[in-house]
């Protein structure tokens, strides 16, 4: 069976441990939040979330995230200290028994959604990516230069329609969605800050920023393979370039890439369906076929995507992506992992819809408690169904 975690903010999160263990989720995915980015998270950090987290008789299953520094990713200013203070965390957290660690290389911002609340025909809400609204924000809230030249003339000339009818507060919200808004996120800024932070990648490229990655990972992977460490690289989400800026992690020749450049045990991805869901192109199941022996952790989730691109999160088992066949990939191969190495396989809900009492509470956009748990039991009664019909093909087989 696939491991069940859940993903938890720390002491200031709105669900507690508690509630994680109640909801049926075995381990916890969290991180050190409170730490700046860049720093070595230090034996003592490491052993007292662990130790709160094993006080609920819960177990600290994944690290998400130990952020990369811009400076690593520009590899510029002082990136090679940054990476010794990843290198050096990687050691402590294999000390301390901590073995998967789920990062990311999106450049200047996390995961990026344009409304936190959209609802859905049964009022329930979701987190939600609209084309037109990322135009409004990229050409006339950000005015970032050149932006022009990255849509169509229709687009934009939509999107100035929507911007003329827009109240400054919800312009305001928009800004605050996009370069604040969401839950994880490794740094917060004005925009005027962005401003400034896309001027540094002016010169990046793909190719660039591709560079930069292996050369990060031909740094880091050694020391994790060395400490018993696994590291998981979360795709980019949305799986497609934002203002300008690169991405490398976004298709199935970006996962041949980089897997294959630092080719390690130790050098994985995350399975996130839903990021990798989010581009119409992709063939999820044929990705995770193909590089299933190289997943260290696993996101599910699903999306519902519109004619433009648009996106929303959907139900867990309805969407872009059919859960099933993946779940039963996974199952598979867990099972041909055995005898060979770790066959833990940890999955968590990710993300979840804004539902019943949680519309009335304060809540981490995506990470409310009822939506997750919903997610989670739908999934564990997926795999549960595989499993059991895997038995009574055996069983059938048997008596033949």
């Amino acid at each position: 069976m696939l491991e069940k975690t859940w993903r938890w903010y720390g002491p200031k999160d709105f669900v507690t441990l508690d509630q994680v263990a109640q909801a049926g989720a075995t381990g916890v995915v969290t991180a050190l939040h409170h730490l700046p980015n860049g720093v070595v998270w230090s034996k003592e950090e490491i052993m007292n979330r662990k130790q709160e987290v094993e006080a609920a008789n819960l177990h600290w299953s994944v690290v998400e995230s130990v952020p990369v520094h811009e400076e690593i990713k520009l590899r510029k200013g002082d990136y090679q200290n940054k990476i010794e203070a990843f290198k050096q965390t990687l050691k402590n957290l294999g000390e301390c028994g901590i073995d998967t660690v789920c990062y990311n290389f999106m450049p200047v911002l996390d995961w990026t959604r344009t409304d936190l609340n959209f609802e859905l025909p049964n009022k329930a809400t979701a987190l939600r990516f609209d084309r037109q609204a990322l135009v409004v924000f990229d050409v006339f809230l950000l005015q970032r230069s050149g932006a022009e030249k990255d849509y169509t003339p229709a687009l934009i000339q939509e999107a100035q329609e929507y911007y003329e009818k827009m109240t400054s507060q919800e312009k305001d919200l928009l800004v605050n969605t996009i370069l604040a808004g969401l839950p994880g996120a490794e740094e917060n800024y004005s925009l005027a800050d962005f401003r400034l932070k896309l001027q540094e990648y002016a010169e990046v490229t793909e190719e660039v920023l591709r560079a930069n990655l292996i050369a990060f990972l031909q740094e880091v992977v050694p020391v994790a393979q060395e400490a018993g460490v696994k590291l998981a690289i979360h795709p980019d989400d949305p799986p497609f370039s934002l203002f300008g800026l690169p991405r490398i992690v976004s298709t199935e020749s970006d996962l041949e890439h980089l897997l294959s450049a630092v080719d390690y045990e130790a050098n994985g991805w995350t399975l996130c369906t839903g990021s990798l869901g989010a581009r119409k192109e992709n063939d999820v199941l044929r990705m995770l076929e193909r590089f299933s022996h190289r997943i260290h952790f696993v996101h599910l989730r699903n999306v519902a995507i519109e004619e433009d691109g648009s996106f929303y999160e959907a139900n867990h088992l309805e969407g872009q992506v059919n859960m099933y066949e993946v779940i039963q990939a996974l199952l598979k191969e867990q099972s041909q992992r055995k005898g060979e190495r770790s066959t833990r396989m940890p999955m968590r809900p990710d993300h979840g819809h804004r539902m019943l009492d949680d519309l009335h509470k304060t809540v981490n956009p995506g990470y409310s408690a009822i939506g997750r748990l919903k997610g989670l039991a739908e999934l564990r009664g997926v795999e549960f169904a595989i499993l059991n019909s895997i038995k009574e093909e055996v069983a059938d087989a048997q008596v033949v």
